[in-house]
């Protein structure tokens, strides 16, 4: 869903919550086709049953996309993303993992370099079905002010 949004529209602490996503064999199989990542904590689920997770693990850089990705049910034509900051995977994610993302609007500044942007930073908390977070990072994004 398109939502227009000036700068002056986001508020501090406004939250949003997407759908979940569950995380299958053919996700890990396919994102180290993309990448080249055939690590073993992905690929090998014999050799993975003797670590302490006992199972393979997706790729971080998937999570990432795909909680990222789950973010894309609401789009502002006025804003694109400057960056991601402090980006963290404190907990790993599985196959049969279902993943959602929580976004939450944490600081609202002027952009140095641009009058007319102003620098939107979200939280982003990706969870587990458990309410783990498995990924944190800080999305930057620039979004139009008011003319």
């Amino acid at each position: 869903m398109e939502r227009p949004r000036h700068f002056e529209d986001y508020a501090l602490g406004e939250k949003r919550t997407t759908s979940g996503r569950t995380i299958t064999e053919t996700d890990i199989v396919v994102h180290a086709g993309h990448t080249g990542d055939f690590f073993p904590h992905h690929m090998d689920a014999e050799a993975m049953k003797a670590s302490q997770w006992r199972q393979r693990i997706a790729h971080g850089t998937m999570t990432f996309a795909i909680g990222i990705g789950l973010t894309a049910s609401e789009i502002n034509p006025l804003s694109f993303t400057y960056g991601y900051e402090r980006l963290r995977f404190p907990k790993p994610v599985f196959i049969g993992d279902t993943i959602h993302t929580e976004l939450t609007i944490a600081a609202l500044e002027d952009d140095p370099k641009r009058a007319d942007h102003g620098r939107v930073i979200e939280q982003v908390r990706v969870l587990n079905q458990r309410g783990e977070t498995v990924l944190a990072c800080d999305h930057v994004y620039l979004v139009q002010k008011r003319a």
